[in-house]
């Protein structure tokens, strides 16, 4: 069960106590990514395609070059949380969005017994006689 505060003395170092938590909190120091400085800017547009890139003092950084055709080559990067440096190089272009980076999952192989599974499916799947 709680026990109710029948002291005034025990109030005022429960208050006390309440008000160092608060400040401590308060106190603690929070980064604010939306204060980066920009260190670097470059954009350089042309009839035949562009040039851009952006670095910050927080260490974000972006660069791309893209083609009059849409093509769009580029890489952006950040420190994570955890202090880790996070990269990613990607190509956009008529096959889609392909990202590259050791930070992307990736997905675990084939057990061996699914893959002789599909393998034998694609020798001996029945054809199937579509007239309709």
């Amino acid at each position: 069960m709680a026990r109710i505060i029948s002291d005034k003395t025990e109030l005022n170092s429960f208050q006390v106590l309440i008000c160092a938590v608060i400040g401590m909190a308060v106190a603690l120091p929070v980064s604010d990514e939306s204060k980066a400085q920009v260190i670097s800017r470059k954009d350089d547009v042309r009839a035949d395609g562009f040039d851009a890139s952006l670095e910050t003092d927080n260490k974000i950084s972006r660069a791309e070059s893209g083609d009059e055709k849409g093509n769009i080559h580029g890489s952006f990067s950040w420190i994570s949380p955890e202090g880790e440096l996070i990269e990613v190089k990607y190509v956009a272009d008529e096959n889609g969005y392909q990202p590259v980076s050791a930070s992307l999952p990736v997905a675990p192989p084939i057990p061996e017994a699914i893959q002789r599974s599909l393998e034998w499916i694609a020798v001996n799947a029945p054809k199937l006689d579509r007239k309709n």
